[in-house]
């Protein structure tokens, strides 16, 4: 038995039925196939699938899609503008070398939207303390604050 749900996703109104006990996460990548938002590991842990809720950045492995209902979701598919360019931040991790798999690019950014929206001149060390809910196994973290530096410094 389904529960009926509208969700207004990268400014586009969805609305399905979906099963009470459906993560977020599933969601965003099964229902609406915006396969952006990662799944890392179901605990809320590592923050590869932190997207925006209502303006707060969460991580979506631990929201039940019911509670989305009526919500405002901003997925790292939509940040890019609709002409293709990509968002600052987005912009920022490539030139700054923020990503090596790209596996928890997406949630990192989504965080760093975040702390850059309440932030907007952060310290390297407001960065890293914003940025402390998000695990990269690659990277050693210091390209990712040099991208969300030259991001703050673009937006």
């Amino acid at each position: 038995m389904g529960i009926t749900i509208t969700v207004e996703v990268n400014g586009e109104s969805h609305t399905n039925d979906v099963e009470p006990r459906i993560l977020l996460t599933s969601y965003l990548r099964e229902e609406l196939n915006l396969t952006g938002t990662h799944v890392g590991c179901d605990t809320s842990n590592c923050g590869a699938c932190t997207i925006i809720l209502d303006g707060k950045a969460v991580k979506s492995c631990t929201v039940l899609a019911v509670r989305a209902d009526g919500a405002k979701v901003i997925t790292i598919e939509g940040l890019a503008k609709k002409n293709g360019d990509l968002h600052p931040l987005q912009d920022a991790f490539w030139e700054k070398h923020g990503l090596q798999c790209g596996f928890c690019t997406p949630g990192m950014i989504m965080s760093a939207y975040e702390l850059l929206g309440n932030n907007p001149n952060p310290t390297e060390e407001d960065i890293r303390e914003g940025m402390s809910g998000n695990l990269c196994r690659c990277t050693g973290y210091h390209n990712i604050v040099k991208a969300i530096e030259y991001a703050a410094e673009k937006m």
